[in-house]
């Protein structure tokens, strides 16, 4: 059965797309529930990055097309997808800890949005990307789209969403679509350490860093929130620490307060 696999590896907090079959295509149900799986490693004192990924050779095909007839087939169940789809981008995006998306294979439709709701992308050198909405009809969600111009803006963005085209793992790259690509058999390896290296920083400081930069995105709960995520990380006994590691030159011991 299609669902989503979640399970932790060395404070990374894995939601893993499983519908293998079907290159991983999304189903509804596996959209509304992974925002309860971005709740859950939020929960977990153990988790410090919260990490996307695809059962198997692919991350995410899109939506499994099968649910079109039955989920889609109505402007009204169009609107349900919408909003599942909303609640998935406030959930990643609104993450109190990073998110990061580990991409091979296939990563189309509401994949690849899911992907650019994280933080930061990881890419195989074999992945492949594309917004395929104008090929059968769809109009994209506005907060995918909009997503999508905050982070390659409106011209980029016109051209992947009218076109239809699919990307290779560089044309990714230098657009700004993932942020780092990996040869195909290192990508675990080398997300692993990254996943390791964001983990190592103070929590206070990280969540200062997601929010300022939400903010500077015009993110209006996180310009409310972001000076007193600053303030915090400033008084905190992590800034303290920070700084004895740093003149003791040791690796700092963070607790998140």
């Amino acid at each position: 059965m299609p669902g989503l696999n979640a399970r932790r590896e060395q404070g990374v907090g894995w939601i893993e797309f499983s519908n293998p079959a079907k290159h991983n295509a999304l189903t509804y149900d596996m959209l509304i529930g992974l925002p309860e799986a971005v709740a859950r490693w939020e929960r977990d004192p153990q988790v410090t990055v919260i990490a996307l990924r695809g059962d198997g050779e692919h991350f995410a095909s899109g939506i499994d097309v099968t649910e079109f007839f039955s989920r889609r087939g109505s402007s009204g169940a169009s609107v349900n997808y919408d909003r599942a789809m909303l609640h998935v981008h406030r959930a990643l995006v609104g993450a109190r800890k990073p998110t990061l998306a580990c991409v091979r294979g296939a990563c189309f439709g509401a994949g690849l949005s899911a992907a650019l709701f994280c933080d930061m992308r990881v890419s195989s050198d074999r992945a492949e990307f594309s917004q395929q909405v104008t090929k059968i009809g769809l109009a994209l969600s506005y907060v995918s789209t909009r997503r999508m111009v905050d982070l390659l803006g409106p011209a980029t963005t016109a051209d992947l969403l009218l076109t239809s085209r699919r990307l290779g793992a560089e044309q990714a790259l230098a657009i700004g679509l993932v942020d780092r690509v990996m040869p195909d058999d290192v990508l675990e390896s080398a997300f692993a350490a990254l996943a390791s290296e964001i983990g190592e920083g103070a929590p206070l400081s990280i969540l200062a860093a997601k929010l300022s930069i939400r903010a500077a995105c015009g993110d209006e709960q996180a310009l409310r929130e972001v000076q007193a995520a600053i303030d915090a990380s400033h008084a905190s006994e992590d800034y303290l620490e920070g700084r004895r590691a740093f003149a003791q030159k040791r690796k700092p011991q963070f607790r998140g307060r």
